[in-house]
């Protein structure tokens, strides 16, 4: 069975509950529906530079620490909310395919740091401008009012979603 449209979602809810709000479920609906089929389509990026989405964000989560971009596995597995045990997989992974280093931390030997490689580097550059070309022909249609609108209305939503947790 194909997903019901929108309108076919939120008549089957009205019918099974009466109380619902047909403008919050539709908003509310449209996103999570966007951001799931953005995630496939990031994921299928990903994928044509052979790397995982779970590798991407090391080496976002890398880059994001600025130069040298360098973090410990600790630091990395905070940052993701990752156990250590699963950064260390990922780690383990990314050294092999030449991605990251990790080294003995020159002023605490037990200390490890997880390095970005020029290859990693590379490859997370290469997923940015994938990821740009993608999102322009997302939004390509919208003025630059009605981007600066949906980003404000879309940071507000979010807010408002933190601010309940």
């Amino acid at each position: 069975m194909s997903e019901p449209t929108l309108e076919q979602q939120i008549a089957i809810y009205q019918r099974e509950f009466k109380d619902l709000d047909p403008q919050v479920e539709k908003v509310v609906s449209a996103v999570a529906r966007l951001a799931r089929r953005m995630n496939v389509a990031y994921d299928r990026h990903l994928a044509d530079l052979e790397i995982s989405t779970a590798e991407f964000q090391v080496l976002k989560g890398l880059v994001v620490s600025g130069d040298p971009y360098r973090l410990s596995p600790g630091e990395l597995a905070r940052d993701l909310s990752l156990t250590p045990a699963a950064m260390t997989h990922r780690i383990d992974k990314m050294v092999q395919a030449g991605l990251v280093t990790r080294e003995r931390d020159e002023s605490n030997r037990v200390r490890v740091i997880v390095g970005l490689t020029d290859l990693g580097r590379e490859k997370w550059l290469a997923a940015m401008r994938m990821g740009a070309a993608f999102e322009e022909n997302l939004l390509g249609e919208l003025s630059s009012e009605q981007r600066g609108a949906l980003g404000d209305m879309l940071t507000t939503l979010l807010q408002r979603v933190d601010e309940a947790s």
